[in-house]
């Protein structure tokens, strides 16, 4: 039973069962060329919804089945497409593939992985149902090399993407929830070649890397980051709070280094009030992806 360690709180404050259901399989190779120009950014934004399937406690993902919560993110993207009639919507999934866990388990490294079956259904719907679908890393005690390579295969396909989560990224004797944790930007820049030549070598379009930012310490020497050519790098602003603390939270962030691309993460029950699209879309620089969980 999975365990998730830690509730997240404002970034400026500081802070079920792995079911196995049968799925139908899809083709995971590209169409043999790589169309290094065919980004996703910045002509769409994209607006995903976050979870662990069957968990209401992390995020609405978890909420819904995957069928029903379909026209709930559709309705949403309505919403922002209205606000900013400009930029197209893409819809995503977002499903936590490692969760951390409180307890170090068999292995004792304090994460759990999400079932094989489990994925390969979300990469099956999204797939059919013109969807992105971004996996989320919690680490543990794991490199971000051992993260990567325990996804690698659902990475051969052209929707599927990758998040890394710092917060729960912690060293040998501490424990996710109860430390939050960093990886630095050798951890992300590697992360970023290794999806590019993923999408050179399988004929892949380019591929996105998110990464979570929780705390102002989640990335050490994060002006280091660069993205090779056939990938692109969002900075994901993560935490929850009232409009202005969320607000305040985005530009500290946002303007320590600058990068092309960010994201920005909403609470459908922690944040109170929730802001609306207009007031997200308002934020600057005017986020790429938009997570709700």
């Amino acid at each position: 039973m999975p365990q998730w360690t830690t509730t997240r709180r404002s970034l400026l404050m500081g802070s079920a069962a792995l079911l196995a259901p049968v799925s139908s399989s899809v083709a995971a190779q590209g169409d043999g060329t790589n169309v290094v120009d065919d980004y996703l950014l910045p002509t769409n934004r994209i607006l995903s919804y976050y979870g662990f399937p069957t968990n209401e406690l992390m995020g609405i993902l978890g909420e819904y089945a995957k069928e029903d919560l379909l026209p709930i993110l559709q309705e949403q993207a309505a919403a922002y497409e209205a606000a900013d009639p400009s930029r197209p919507v893409k819809l995503a999934y977002e499903v936590i593939a490692s969760v951390a866990q409180r307890d170090a388990g068999a292995d004792g490294n304090y994460l759990e992985y999400t079932s094989q079956e489990w994925i390969q259904e979300y990469v099956d719907f999204t797939a059919a149902n013109d969807l992105q679908l971004i996996l989320d890393m919690q680490y543990g005690y794991n490199t971000t090399e051992q993260e990567l390579n325990a996804v690698r295969e659902y990475l051969l396909y052209p929707h599927v993407h990758l998040a890394l989560d710092p917060e729960f990224s912690v060293n040998e004797g501490e424990v996710p929830g109860e430390v939050l944790g960093q990886i630095d930007a050798a951890d992300v820049n590697w992360a970023l070649q290794e999806l590019a030549n993923i999408s050179a070598e399988n004929g892949l379009p380019p591929k996105i890397l998110v990464v979570h930012q929780f705390n102002l310490y989640s990335i050490t020497n994060k002006d280091q980051i660069v993205a090779p050519e056939g990938v692109q790098f969002v900075l994901e602003v993560d935490g929850w709070g009232d409009p202005v603390a969320k607000a305040e939270t985005y530009n500290v962030v946002a303007g320590e280094v600058p990068f092309d691309f960010y994201g920005f993460k909403l609470w459908y029950r922690q944040d109170v009030p929730l802001m609306t699209p207009e007031e997200v879309i308002a934020l600057a620089p005017s986020p790429d992806i938009i997570i709700y969980q």
